[in-house]
C-alpha cells in the first residue's frame, strides 16, 4: 500500500478511536461494543508497528505509557497557579461577598458559579493547533513538574481537541487547568487488586492519584485508574469568553470532562443554602471531596477584583462543616498543649 494510503488510514483509525475514547470515557456514552473498539485499536498497533514513522504524538496508543525518565523537568506555567482562600461557615460566605461588593463599582451586578472542589492533583495542560503538547503539575504554583508522558495515559484526557474544522475548529493555543484524580469505586478495586498481589496499597484516593502521576515510569501510570476534570481556561487564544460558565460549556465542546454537578447563581442566600445543603450528601458522591468552589462569574470583574496574596479575591473554596469543626478542634487542642512544637501537625495544604 503506498505511504499516503498508510498515512489515511492510521489518521482515520486515531480519529475513529478518539471519538470512541470520548463517548465511552467522558460521555459514558458507547457507541460501539468493546469488542469493535478493540478491533480498531489493534489494527492501530498492528499499523504503527510495522511504520512507526506514522506515529504521531496525538496516536492514541500513547495511553499504555512507554517513557522511563530519570527525572521530572520544570515547567513555567504561564501565569502564578494561585491557591484559594477558605470559608467555613455561612458568615464567612457572606463576609467574602461583602468585601468584594466594596472594592466594585455601585451597581455591579455579580453571579457565581459553584464546582465541587475535587480531592486530587491539580494539572495544568497545554494544546497546540488541538494537540496536547505539554502537561504539568502545580508544583509551587509558578513552577510544576513535567508529566507529559504520564497525562498521556489518563483516557479522559484529550490527546487531540475533538472539534473539527467546520465545528469552529481548536483553539490556537488552549492551557486548560484541571484536576487528576480517581474515582472511590476505582480506588476501592484498584486496592483490591494490590492487595490480592501482595503490593503497595493506598491510604486514599488523593495519594494514589498523586503518586500515579509522578511515577518514572508512564506504563506504570497507565495501569492505574486516572480520571480528569478540567475547569479553567488559562490561556484561550481564539475563544471567546467573558464568563467562568460559558468557560466550561466552551471546554465541555472541546471534549474536556467537567463536573456535571456545577450550579450557577443570582441570588446569594440560595447559594449559601445551596453549600450548607451539599454537606449532607458528600459521602454519596462518586468521588472524594472536601468542599466546593465559589467563583465570581464574569470573567472582567475576576481580573478587575485581582488577587491578595496568592490567593485570587473573586474566588473562595467552602469546606464541608465537618472538616471545619475538626479544624476548629485542632487548633483549640493547641492552644491547650504548652509544646508549641505540635504546631507542626497544622502544615495544611493550599490548594
Amino acid at each position: 500500500m503506498p505511504r499516503a494510503d498508510l498515512a489515511e488510514r492510521a489518521a482515520r483509525l486515531r480519529a475513529a478511536i478518539h471519538h470512541h475514547n470520548y463517548r465511552y470515557h467522558v460521555l459514558d456514552a458507547p457507541e460501539i461494543a468493546d469488542a469493535e473498539f478493540d478491533a480498531l485499536y489493534r489494527s492501530l498497533v498492528s499499523l504503527e508497528a510495522e511504520h512507526p514513522e506514522l506515529r504521531t504524538p496525538d496516536s492514541p496508543t500513547h495511553r499504555v505509557g512507554g517513557a522511563v525518565q530519570e527525572r521530572f523537568g520544570k515547567v513555567q506555567h504561564p501565569t502564578p497557579m494561585l491557591s484559594l482562600a477558605n470559608a467555613f461557615r455561612a458568615e464567612d460566605l457572606f463576609a467574602w461577598r461583602d468585601r468584594n461588593a466594596r472594592l466594585l463599582p455601585s451597581g455591579t451586578e455579580v453571579a457565581w458559579v459553584v464546582e465541587p472542589k475535587i480531592d486530587g492533583l491539580t494539572v495544568v495542560l497545554h494544546y497546540e493547533e488541538g494537540d496536547f503538547v505539554l502537561g504539568a503539575t502545580r508544583g509551587d504554583g509558578v513552577t510544576g513538574e513535567d508529566v507529559t508522558a504520564n497525562l498521556r495515559t489518563v483516557r479522559t484526557l484529550p490527546l487531540r481537541i475533538p472539534v473539527a474544522p467546520d465545528e469552529g475548529g481548536p483553539p490556537a493555543r488552549l492551557v486548560v487547568r484541571g484536576e487528576v484524580y480517581i474515582a472511590k469505586a476505582d480506588f476501592a478495586r484498584f486496592n483490591a487488586e494490590q492487595q490480592a498481589r501482595g503490593e503497595r496499597t493506598y491510604a486514599n484516593p488523593r495519594n494514589s492519584a498523586a503518586g500515579s502521576l509522578r511515577q518514572l515510569d508512564a506504563a506504570t501510570t497507565a495501569k492505574r485508574p486516572l480520571r480528569l476534570w478540567a475547569y479553567q481556561a488559562i490561556v484561550a487564544e481564539g475563544l471567546a469568553v467573558s464568563s467562568q460558565w460559558e468557560v466550561l460549556s466552551e471546554l465541555r465542546r472541546l471534549g474536556f470532562p467537567v463536573a456535571p454537578d456545577v450550579r450557577r447563581f443570582t441570588d446569594f442566600d440560595e447559594l449559601v443554602a445551596y453549600c450548607e445543603a451539599r454537606g449532607g450528601d458528600r459521602e454519596a458522591l462518586p468521588y472524594e471531596t472536601d468542599g466546593l468552589v465559589i467563583k465570581i462569574d464574569s470573567l472582567e470583574t475576576q481580573r478587575r477584583l485581582g488577587a491578595v496574596g496568592n490567593a485570587p479575591r473573586a474566588a473562595i473554596a467552602f469546606k464541608y462543616p465537618w472538616i471545619s469543626n475538626v479544624l476548629y478542634a485542632a487548633v483549640a487542642i493547641l492552644w491547650l498543649v504548652p509544646d508549641r512544637r505540635i504546631e507542626r501537625v497544622l502544615a495544611w495544604p493550599e490548594k
